[in-house]
């Protein structure tokens, strides 16, 4: 089977203390979902309310309520279910790369611009990176953070985290920091993207330039290689 039709069926598996009905489920959640991930977009988690979702999805508000909590559940749903669907695109690019020079160059390539696989059937990716680059610090840095994080909800932000920088220590055994290496650029990655589209006097790197890449490839490689 082709790389693409297996991904377009590969369903992340999301912490079920998340949702409190699977929102794949049923026709409705799947809705739910897709008209979340716009209207966010949209208006920004702050705008966005169950009720203007419900609007756009024709069903009660309280519908949606029965699949999350809040919206903040939803937001948590999405990035957690973007993480590991990225984490999904790692393991398959790099499955058969003995190199781990080769598999953290891929491995900064997916943090940074997004999977290499773009078509799923339960999600768009596409639209799930772009609302996550506008939107992601909104669902981590919130005052429930501890609970959630002793609740496991980050599974997948660390799995792929733990993932590359074990790329790292094969590179460099004597580096001290890959897992701090890691993190910054999987944060930046996102935030040099909202940058260049809302804060342009932060970063002389635009959006879709291939500078971009060479920046944050630049960044790790050398910083590796300067404690050899």
């Amino acid at each position: 089977m082709p790389m693409e039709s297996l991904f377009k069926k590969i369903r992340v598996d999301v912490n079920k203390n998340i949702y409190l009905k699977d929102p794949f489920s049923s026709d409705l959640g799947k809705v739910i979902v897709a008209k979340g991930i716009e209207m966010i977009s949209e208006l920004g988690l702050e705008q966005f309310t169950f009720k203007k979702l419900a609007g756009k999805v024709d069903c009660t508000e309280s519908a949606i309520y029965r699949y999350f909590e809040n919206k903040h559940k939803l937001l948590l749903f999405l990035m957690v279910w973007y993480w590991g669907y990225l984490e999904h695109n790692l393991i398959i690019s790099t499955a058969n790369l003995p190199d781990p020079k080769k598999r953290l160059k891929i491995a900064i390539e997916i943090l940074v611009n997004g999977p290499i696989y773009k078509v799923n059937d339960y999600i768009d990716p596409v639209s799930l990176k772009h609302l996550l680059t506008n939107e992601a610090t909104k669902a981590f840095m919130t005052k429930e953070i501890d609970q959630e994080y002793q609740n496991g909800f980050f599974h997948y932000y660390h799995k792929i985290g733990n993932r590359i920088a074990s790329f790292i220590t094969e590179i460099n055994p004597d580096y001290e920091f890959p897992k701090a290496l890691v993190s910054t650029v999987m944060g930046s990655g996102l935030m040099q993207s909202y940058y260049s589209e809302h804060l342009p006097g932060l970063t002389e790197i635009k959006n879709g330039d291939e500078k971009r890449m060479e920046f944050f490839q630049n960044m790790v490689f050398k910083t590796i290689e300067n404690e050899y």
